[in-house]
């Protein structure tokens, strides 16, 4: 099949598209295969609130849930089973796109439960379970960038387990997510693992960002308004220069000569919110070598109809923005609140989805076994 030609030429300026969404039906129907064939999708992203979506009310998970439960396993179980065989079945789908880009991309991730975000322990044991659970070299754990997940990714991938960091939203956690990153190839390294089967990419949230610091400005009024739509951009576009620096160092050239690889900045939370604003424009103004781009599919559809990409983010444009965030400040707005403020509400709302999908498959196994 011809690929889209508007998708094509993302990938040919090094942005690798994931579909930010996974269901059975999806897979089972052929969309995920038509959407690998003709919108250049080479890889998946999934988190509590798609896989919440993905399986209450759905038909096609009744029958494995009734098999669950008959065989005794609780709520927490049967959604494991649920989530990790889709993510398994994900994975073998996406195994030439894998084999083809020697692991860099074909990748699919899940999430570790998202009540543990403040729990570096248990966070590392469950990411190393779900990776042996799913058992494919092509999964990515997601681990929550919260001061305590730093450390959990860095003993995960210590451990030579690939990880997609997510829920970050400011520059300086990012710097402290690829840190983390580095020091767990630096362990890695000296506990003798192969540092070219470790992958990682840091998911950087952008439309978020707008949303919360729009309603700051609107507060402010005046020339504060000016300002709004400007700042998730910037604060994206500031966190590229960064990876451009820190992959570029003394630091991570002695681990590229033991074979690793860089830790991709991954733009997430890229569908517009604000209907004000054009609807592909946390992907036209974010293209950048190499990246990620995760889009949600009415977002993909959007670039594939009239996407009219920005030419590629640049170190000198990554320098320009941050006089952006620097306007932002200066109007007023508060960013280290604004990124506290989204990495709570991040947390909390993957968690309400999390106990959400518990509660719907806890009335399920109650209907089978009534």
């Amino acid at each position: 099949m011809t690929q889209n030609p508007r998708t094509q030429a993302l990938s040919d300026a090094g942005v690798s598209i994931w579909l930010d969404d996974l269901s059975r039906q999806r897979m089972s129907s052929g969309n995920l295969q038509e959407l690998i064939d003709t919108r250049n999708i080479v890889g998946v992203t999934t988190n509590p609130s798609i896989f919440q979506s993905a399986i209450s009310g759905r038909s096609e998970y009744g029958d494995d849930i009734a098999r669950l439960a008959g065989e005794g396993k609780d709520v927490d179980a049967v959604v494991e089973v649920l989530t990790t065989d889709d993510v398994r079945s994900a994975a073998d789908m996406f195994q030439a796109v894998h084999d083809a880009t020697d692991g860099v991309d074909g990748r699919v991730s899940i999430e570790v439960d998202p009540r543990l975000a403040h729990e570096t322990e248990k966070t590392v044991a469950q990411a190393k379970h779900l990776h042996e659970v799913v058992g494919r070299e092509n999964v990515f754990i997601k681990i929550p960038a919260t001061k305590e997940g730093l450390p959990a990714i860095t003993a995960t991938i210590a451990e030579g387990i690939s990880v997609n960091v997510t829920l970050i939203f400011s520059v300086d956690r990012y710097l402290e997510v690829i840190d983390a990153y580095l020091s767990g190839l630096e362990q890695a390294a000296a506990a003798g693992r192969d540092l070219s089967k470790i992958h990682s990419v840091a998911s950087f949230f952008v439309s978020r960002v707008d949303a919360e610091i729009d309603d700051r400005l609107a507060a402010l009024g005046g020339e504060a308004e000016t300002l709004r739509g400007s700042a998730a951009l910037a604060n994206a576009q500031v966190a590229f220069g960064r990876y451009l620096e820190a992959f570029d160092s003394e630091r991570f050239a002695a681990l590229a000569e033991k074979g690793a690889n860089t830790q991709r900045t991954l733009w997430a939370s890229t569908g517009v919110k604000n209907p004000d604003y054009p609807d592909t424009l946390y992907v036209d103004e974010l293209v950048s070598s190499p990246s990620v781009n995760t889009m949600p599919e009415k977002t993909l559809d959007a670039v594939a109809d009239h996407s009219e990409p920005a030419p590629a983010l640049t170190a000198e444009k990554a320098v320009s923005a941050k006089a952006v965030l620097d306007r932002v400040e200066a109007a007023g707005v508060d960013l280290t609140d604004v990124y506290a403020v989204l990495e709570r509400e991040g947390v909390e709302k993957f968690e309400k989805a999390w106990e959400g999908l518990l509660e719907t498959v806890s009335a399920s196994i109650d209907d089978v076994s009534a």
